[in-house]
């Protein structure tokens, strides 16, 4: 069968998916997905729990087979191809390090078993370690690193047997907020330095989702639900899901006019081209485009919640029944529950949603 590649020889990038479908005794949990990620992209599967991305990452792998549809990668048709054969390096949210190896015989292991010449080993042992930062701990064992350093050697030996495809299913879970960031900024630093490598990476996480992928794709309910550039999803979302999921957002019912909407019985300056006349729609906001104070498209309401963030308030003000959420930044006098505000918005910064436009 076609798709393997030479052991220790390095492998073509990019994934697609071809009507795959996967059930578990006769459910369905990944449905007829078509998707393709390009050598050198980044892809984010983001969706809730039980969307079907983390099923879509192992139908990669190899360790669920579709019940329909094909999985190709560099090209080549894979779907009946054992693990070790695709040519994959993957990263699993507990790192699954053997604790009785030390880190430079944790990164060789996927070596070992591809067969590649044991004089090669030590080279591609260290180039691993070195990309992530790792090569002075090479003599350490697992329990003698923080989880932060876990995670590198994790990553360090999926690289090792330079895969054409790197597969992070929720890679940062079992960090802090602290060490999240800075592994954030070590994965964006390696994704430049091996821009021939594909990497599909699941989360449920909005931030890390919009801060490595060159394209998300959305998940819920075992579908595909949109797929984009994170620009394009978070300022131009195509559904209400997309809208909710990337991102914040206030999302209000309205009635279409010609170049405003009626929200209840306020009047809001917006873009209509896309939307017809008479028709009902969802209003798109993104909280911290939402003033507080007198302005264009004011909304008035009454404080319903107050939360301090650090930098920011957010305020959930309640308007005509539906809250809408501002973030605030150095707020000098925080406002009581029940206080009446005024809060405002630009025409540009709202989108229109056509109603019924859920996803898929």
């Amino acid at each position: 069968m076609s798709g393997a590649a030479p052991p220790g020889a390095p492998h073509r990038g990019g994934i697609r998916f071809d009507g795959v479908t996967v059930a578990y005794h006769g459910t369905v949990v990944l449905d007829a997905l078509d998707l393709t990620v390009e050598p050198g992209e980044v892809m984010a599967l983001l969706g809730p729990s039980g969307s079907g991305k983390t099923t879509a990452l192992r139908a990669v792998a190899g360790f669920v087979q579709p019940a329909a549809g094909r999985v190709f990668i560099g090209g080549s048709d894979v779907t009946r191809l054992p693990p070790h054969r695709r040519g994959i390096g993957m990263v699993v949210q507990q790192y699954a390090l053997f604790p009785h190896l030390r880190v430079e015989d944790n990164v060789a292991f996927g070596l070992r078993a591809q067969r590649v010449p044991r004089a090669r080993i030590p080279a591609r042992v260290a180039e691993a370690l070195a990309m992530t930062g790792m090569d002075s701990y090479a003599k350490r064992y697992p329990r003698e690193l923080s989880g932060g350093q876990q995670q590198r050697v994790a990553i360090a030996r999926a690289l090792a047997i330079r895969p054409g495809v790197l597969l992070l299913d929720e890679p940062l879970s079992a960090l802090d907020a602290q060490l999240r960031s800075g592994m954030l900024a070590e994965l964006a630093r390696l994704h430049r330095e091996l821009p021939d490598v594909s990497i599909l990476y699941v989360t449920h996480d909005q931030l890390e989702a919009l801060t490595l992928a060159d394209r998300i794709a959305v998940m819920d309910r075992a579908r595909l639900q949109d797929c984009g550039p994170p620009q394009d999803l978070y300022r131009r979302p195509r559904s209400e899901f997309t809208a909710s999921f990337v991102g914040n957002a206030n999302l209000l019912p309205v009635r279409v006019g010609v170049g405003s909407v009626r929200f209840g019985d306020t009047e809001l300056s917006v873009a209509t081209d896309q939307v017809a006349r008479g028709a009902r729609a969802t209003l798109c906001v993104r909280p911290h485009l939402v003033r507080l104070g007198a302005g264009p498209n004011a909304l008035r309401g009454r404080i319903a919640e107050v939360q301090w963030r650090g930098a920011t308030h957010r305020l959930e003000v309640d308007v005509d029944g539906h809250h809408v959420k501002t973030d605030v930044r150095e707020l000098r006098t925080t406002p009581a529950l029940g206080d009446e505000v005024t809060l405002h918005f630009a025409r540009e910064d709202a989108v229109l949603i056509p109603a019924g436009v859920t996803g898929g």
